[in-house]
């Protein structure tokens, strides 16, 4: 058996809300509960569209100056990592098709070329790089 869902007239929606701004609920589940309404959003939603926003609980933050700029350093630095790893995906797909491609053309199956030469595009590149 489905939910049933349940439609709330414009007028009941500002009364709640107006009932709220006066102060005869202490907060939005006292009033929930009042009326019997459902959804832990439900009356979130109606403060958002026809109060002045007030009755929403507010979040501060307070940060040092050191804090912010870490915080900015960081969300720079994870922008810089991900176009990074974009890059290196980019690069990574490539050299499979490179390596695809010339398999093809040397008439040589990618599975036994694998296999028989025991290296994968990692090793590869750290030869290229010159790792061991």
């Amino acid at each position: 058996m489905g939910r049933s869902i349940v439609r709330y007239s414009e007028v009941f929606k500002r009364q709640v809300v107006s009932e709220l701004e006066r102060g005869k609920f202490s907060s939005i589940r006292q009033a929930s509960r009042a009326y019997g309404i459902n959804g832990g959003n439900t009356i979130g939603k109606w403060i958002r569209k026809y109060s002045s926003q007030d009755l929403l609980p507010k979040q501060v933050r307070i940060q040092t100056l050191k804090e912010r700029d870490e915080l900015k350093e960081a969300r720079n630095r994870i922008r810089q990592l991900e176009a990074a790893l974009a890059d290196a995906h980019i690069d990574h797909d490539l050299e499979s098709s490179y390596l695809k491609i010339a398999c093809e053309r040397m008439g040589v199956d990618l599975g036994e070329f694998k296999k028989k030469n025991d290296m994968t595009l990692s090793d590869i590149r750290k030869r290229k790089m010159g790792i061991k």
